[in-house]
């Protein structure tokens, strides 16, 4: 018996949060393929030189608020 994707999602509602991260992950993974050792470097590298950027000041902060709402729009919702 196959499940619907509202089936699924509402599943998912009575799992732990980690539990539904671990899952989105892997379904990820699944259909995207996992990083090459060089994907995983180049991440590292941008993650460190942004935290870098933060703690310097050097960064421009966007609040959550205003970051969802211009993606949002950006997308027409």
């Amino acid at each position: 018996m196959s499940l619907t994707i509202e089936q699924i999602v509402e599943e998912t509602r009575s799992l732990p949060h980690d539990v539904v991260i671990d899952l989105v992950d892997r379904i990820l993974l699944a259909a995207h393929g996992g990083q090459t050792a060089g994907h995983e470097k180049a991440w590292s590298e941008t993650v460190h030189r942004r935290i870098d950027e933060i703690e310097k000041g050097t960064a421009k902060l966007i609040p959550l608020d205003d970051a969802l709402a211009e993606a949002r729009k950006r997308i027409g919702r």
